[in-house]
Order: structure tokens, then sequence, then C-alpha cells
């Protein structure tokens, strides 16, 4: 296996769960994530420009490898209205070898067919 082969969890939120299902689908669709996971609302409290802002975000959890990260990241930025939306890249260093495989075939391009479903 190589280094672009390492399965990544990538964490991130958007403002609402319209915007967080359209971001999760070109993911997916394009191939840049196996999957996104999306969660209930949450709040954050975060600094922003010298004051404390305090939203509700949902999170997303977007299951990829090291050598889709990239471009799902930069895929992520564009779709996002944030100035500077959340994406950090975490290694995933055990799990099921059957998922994991899943995740490396399904992060490899474009779906194209019944052989991409889970």
């Amino acid at each position: 296996m190589t280094q672009e082969d390492q399965v990544v969890l990538l964490f991130s939120n958007a403002p609402d769960l319209l915007l967080a299902k359209r971001i999760a689908h070109v993911l997916v669709e394009e191939g840049l994530a196996a999957c996104v996971n999306l969660g209930a609302p949450m709040l954050s409290i975060y600094g922003w420009k010298g004051q404390v802002q305090a939203d509700s975000e949902i999170p997303m959890w977007i299951k990829t490898t090291a050598g889709r990260c990239e471009a799902a990241i930069e895929t992520l930025a564009r779709l996002h209205p944030y100035e500077v939306p959340e994406a950090i890249a975490v290694p995933v260093s055990q799990g099921l070898p059957a998922y994991l495989d899943w995740v490396r075939a399904q992060a490899q391009g474009p779906l194209h067919g019944p052989e991409s479903d889970q």
C-alpha cells in the first residue's frame, strides 16, 4: 500500500443541512470521498476577527484517501460560503480491512455504476 492509499478522515462543517448535503453529494459523486456522514446540528463557539462568535453548524465526517484529500479540500472550499472553512485531515491508523479497502476503491474517481455500491 502506498502513502496515497492511506485512509484519512476529513473533518468539516457546514452552516446548514442543505449545503452539507450538497457538499457530500459532490464529494461522493466525483469520487473524492467514499462516504460523508452528516451529524446533528451543533453549536460552534469560535474567535473570528477579534470577536467571539456562536453559530449552529452541521458536522461532516468525510472518508477519503491521502491521495484524494487535497482535491476533496479544494472542492469543499469551492462549495463552502465561509472565508476559511474547517478542513482537518486525520490519518486512520486502524480499521476493519474490508471497510478500508472499500474507502480506497470508492475514492478513485467518479461513480460509474452498480459496482460502486457499498
